[in-house]
């Protein structure tokens, strides 16, 4: 019996590209399957200027893909997980997560020079908080500025000088193809932790449907998952809940699931980029962990940086 299963995915490039990764898995994955991705332009993608915040937050890059789904317009949605909020309304869930990409941010400049290396007033474009704070604490003589659009957007600007670098994730360009076409330096995670579920894309459904009406497609969804892709993101995304982190928190999580050990670390900046918090935890995991325990290592270190005076930096936003 042929399977039809319709994507809803921003109409980016690069939105499109991950629809279509995830499209070629389920193909890979189960026989006699018809895909549809099916492009729906978002809040977000309406705004080209201005930040996140000013505008409404990560939700504007999901708010119109979780309303199809809600109309049954699509059967299931594929995310950046970075753009998700913390903590989804209880009609949705994420039912799969593929094997994750590169979670480091990059450094893109004309020359491939390093961070340390920018003269004093070079512009930077980034309009991320987190990696606005975490560029000046490397190097304090550099001029950011905001920068909004898509990867290629971001990646004209350098090109034609407008901007002197920008800071972008490798995710992204690995994605489109664009590694070998720009000049780029991999930022060091000690100093730049990434956004919760950077590099992770996200498949979304109704939590009470099954997909598609198919078992087979269930079953194919749960065969695409990589289950240490899921829990480090459920890791991430329990500590940003934990704090109540907004769109505009200044604040990066990874989690890491290797040699037997879960290790969680974060960096929270005040509103103004003065003050910070480091903090990180290290767990051994079993080898049936399940995504509630991975969750409950992010509210811990949650529970920790809130401890040391993370609640007083989080009351400055």
């Amino acid at each position: 019996m042929l399977i039809k299963l319709r994507i809803g995915s921003r109409p980016s490039k690069l939105a499109l590209v991950q629809a279509s990764i995830v499209a070629q898995k389920l193909t890979e994955a189960i026989g006699g399957i018809e895909i549809e991705i099916v492009e729906i332009r978002t809040s977000g993608d309406k705004l080209t200027t201005g930040s996140l915040a000013q505008v409404g937050g990560k939700g504007l890059f999901i708010k119109e893909l979780e309303q199809a789904l809600a109309d049954r317009s699509v059967d299931i949605a594929v995310h950046s997980m970075k753009d998700l909020p913390a903590v989804l309304p209880e009609q949705f869930k994420i039912v799969s997560v593929p094997q994750r990409e590169n979670t480091a941010d990059v450094l893109v400049t004309r020359d491939g020079v390093a961070l340390t290396a920018l003269k004093a007033g070079t512009r930077l474009g980034t309009s991320s908080p987190r990696r606005r704070f975490q560029a000046l604490r490397i190097n304090r003589s550099l001029e950011i500025v905001a920068l909004r659009g898509n990867v290629d957007t971001r990646l004209k600007r350098v090109a034609e000088g407008e901007l002197d670098a920008i800071i972008i994730a490798m995710a992204g360009l690995k994605r489109l193809g664009r590694t070998g076409e720009v000049k780029f330096v991999e930022l060091p995670g000690s100093d730049f932790i990434p956004a919760g579920g950077q590099g992770a894309l996200a498949i979304e459904t109704l939590a009470e449907r099954r997909v598609g009406g198919s078992s087979e497609l269930d079953r194919a969804l749960n065969a695409i998952n990589d289950s240490r892709a899921f829990y480090e993101a459920a890791s991430e995304r329990a500590f940003l809940a934990g704090i109540g982190a907004s769109c505009v928190t200044p604040v990066g999580v990874r989690a890491i699931i290797a040699g037997g050990n879960l290790s969680v670390s974060a960096m929270l900046f005040s509103a103004d980029g003065s003050r910070e918090l480091s903090e990180s935890i290290e767990e051994p995991v079993d080898a049936d962990l399940a995504p509630s325990a991975a969750a409950r290592a992010g509210e811990r270190l949650a529970e920790k940086i809130l401890a040391r005076g993370g609640a007083e930096l989080l009351g400055d936003e």
